[in-house]
């Protein structure tokens, strides 16, 4: 018995600076080659992914899934100011077509985190004309690649750009600045819709949509004034501004997708305001604690603003593969619960597909489906929790998940 529609993408995600290796021309390149910041290690030759697409892509699809979320490298495709790079375009071309040939819809990202050294240079999302280049950016993918990709996200967690770059400080650009900070998550909401108008411009019909991490928050004292009003503060910049934009009206695109790890406390007197594990409970290697009930909960909330929801990202750092099996054991009942109640879903796309490169963390977490080993020429190996996983992608049904006991606690 079914538990999913026959249609359902089942897949998992990659980004292009996390695996591809060698993005000496974007922002976070020269980030992780800077004293002071940080990042722990540089991200170098990433997991190879650059040469080895094919190959990897073929193994995706052995294991079962029938779809693949990746990302396009601005800075390769335009390493200049109007500079475009045909061959860098011929590349992702191969990409794509390695995609279909296996069997996996293309979900392709334009905008996952790294900006191209020129435009960070000219004030990156702070620039007066940052959504007219990233439409024309857009535009070029589109008259490029449009025909091999059936569904496009546009902007990666623009909170998390505006959270993280522009007020907490801790990524490229590294400022603390509330107002550049809500600057530029109105700039990446115009920068969203921009992209939609260029692709209803063109002669392809892709599926389009953002991409949003939905973080629930709590103050972490809830007595403490300025814990509620910090919360108050990171709720909207976080959540409320993006619902309320995409239900505001006007093509916001086809369907919005939902990126969910964990929940966060807020406080008011932490250099980066938020608490990810306040208590002594289990937590991931990110430092996270596990807690599928926010899952079930932002999918509600997102499918709220009247689009179809597809899950671009949710998965678990852990060197225990046994905690990644529970995790997909109590996320996926929280996907079906959510499908039972009447949530549009199109399908569920774990992060990751490999362990890669995870930012500021470097190499040390290990979110993949699938192993690397970096000192052994970039082995890959599945995890028991990819062959599940590929189990249920086949059959529709949780069944393969079943009846395994709970390793890991789960927080209440």
């Amino acid at each position: 018995m079914r538990d999913f529609p026959l249609d359902f993408l089942w897949g998992s995600a990659t980004a292009a600076h996390q695996v591809e290796g060698g993005n000496v021309g974007n922002d976070w390149w020269v980030w992780e080659q800077t004293a002071g910041t940080q990042a722990v290690e540089p991200s170098a030759a990433g997991i190879d992914h650059l040469r080895r697409y094919d190959d990897d892509f073929a193994l995706l699809a052995s294991l079962g899934q029938n779809a693949h979320r990746f990302s396009l490298e601005w800075s390769r495709i335009e390493p200049a100011d109007g500079v475009i790079s045909q061959e860098a375009l011929a590349h992702y071309r191969q990409v794509l077509e390695s995609l279909h040939r296996h069997g996996l819809v293309p979900v392709v990202t334009l905008y996952h985190k790294t900006l191209p050294l020129w435009f960070a240079d000219s004030g990156g999302w702070l620039a007066p004309d940052a959504v007219d280049r990233f439409g024309r950016y857009a535009e070029v993918v589109r008259d490029a690649l449009g025909d091999l990709m059936p569904y496009v996200c546009t902007v990666n967690e623009p909170q998390i750009i505006a959270l993280f770059g522009y007020l907490t400080g801790t990524f490229p650009p590294a400022l603390s600045d509330p107002a550049a900070a809500t600057q530029v998550n109105a700039t990446l909401m115009a920068a969203h819709r921009r992209a939609v108008q260029v692709f209803r411009q063109g002669p392809e019909s892709a599926k389009i949509g953002t991409c949003l991490q939905l973080i629930p928050m709590q103050p972490l004292r809830p007595a403490d004034a300025a814990d509620l009003a910090a919360t108050a503060q990171l709720q909207e910049l976080v959540v409320d501004a993006h619902l309320r934009d995409l239900a505001a009206g006007g093509d916001v695109g086809d369907f919005v997708g939902l990126q969910y790890y964990t929940r966060a406390y807020v406080d008011a007197a932490a250099p980066g305001l938020l608490v990810l594990s306040p208590g002594d409970g289990p937590t991931t290697q990110m430092g996270w604690e596990v807690h599928p009930d926010g899952f079930g909960e932002m999918l509600r909330r997102l499918a709220a603003v009247g689009l179809p929801v597809l899950v671009t990202e949710n998965g678990i750092a852990t060197a225990d593969d046994a905690e990644r099996v529970d995790f997909l054991r109590a996320h996926l009942a929280e996907l079906k619960s959510a499908i039972d109640d009447g949530v549009p879903l199109l399908g569920y796309l774990h992060w990751s597909a490999f362990d890669n490169f995870e930012w500021n963390h470097g190499y040390a977490p290990t979110f993949g489906l699938i192993a690397v080993d970096r000192d052994d020429d970039y082995r890959r190996t599945p995890r028991d929790s990819a062959y599940l996983f590929g189990e249920i992608a086949r059959t529709g049904s949780l069944h393969a998940l079943t009846g395994r006991p709970m390793t890991v606690a789960v927080a209440p």
